[in-house]
């Protein structure tokens, strides 16, 4: 983002708004000369200082820092398509969109958002199919444990057609999603994935 445009549209919110800097300043908890460093193009506010100005101007972090750029939400459906790599293997569902991510986050307009949503929720995707592929296994053997043996073969089968109905599940959802995502993203409409750790904060 370019930081006479960051200054630029902060200063432009806060005119709109009829605050002074002063009153920007007592707002955000910023010193008054942090904001005026920030409207010259001096200072390029990042972390919590975005997030204390977006709050007081009423916007999204994003409002303030891709506002002025090109949109191009073929790349953004792209970016998104990608996750379907997890068919392959379920990492690259993470890795493909996070090239993506990373290489226009700060080129076109809501891919920084977008991304990190996409991203999170195939980390979290992924944490769960094979945290209970690990548990699943733990709890077969258990119980064939408290018979008194070791598992026997009818055990066994019924552990993996619970095994494999459960990764046909996650697959089936996972899919799912995307395409859903893919159709609301062709609409014009915000991304909606779930569950989802924000592993990656969306300011």
């Amino acid at each position: 983002m370019d930081s006479i445009s960051l200054a630029q549209r902060v200063k432009d919110l806060r005119i709109r708004k009829g605050y002074s800097q002063e009153e920007l300043s007592a707002k955000t908890g910023l010193s008054l000369r942090t904001v005026q460093r920030i409207e010259n193009s001096e200072n390029e506010p990042r972390g919590d200082s975005l997030r204390r100005l977006a709050s007081a101007l009423q916007v999204t972090p994003d409002d303030l820092t891709d506002w002025d750029m090109p949109e191009d939400r073929g790349y953004i459906n792209g970016m998104n398509l990608s996750a379907l790599c997890f068919i392959v293997f379920p990492f690259f569902g993470i890795v493909v969109p996070l090239i993506m991510w990373i290489s226009k986050r700060d080129k076109l307009k809501s891919v920084n958002r977008t991304g990190k949503i996409i991203i999170n929720f195939q980390i979290t995707w992924t944490m769960l199919l094979f945290l209970i592929s690990i548990i699943l296994p733990a709890i077969f053997v258990d119980l064939d444990a408290v018979k008194g043996g070791p598992m026997q073969m009818a055990a066994f089968s019924n552990y993996m057609y619970v095994f494999l109905g459960f990764w046909f599940f996650m697959m089936i959802y996972n899919v799912i999603m995307i395409l859903i995502n893919s159709y609301r993203i062709h609409k014009g409409k915000d991304v909606v994935y779930f569950p989802m750790i924000h592993f990656l904060r969306r300011d």
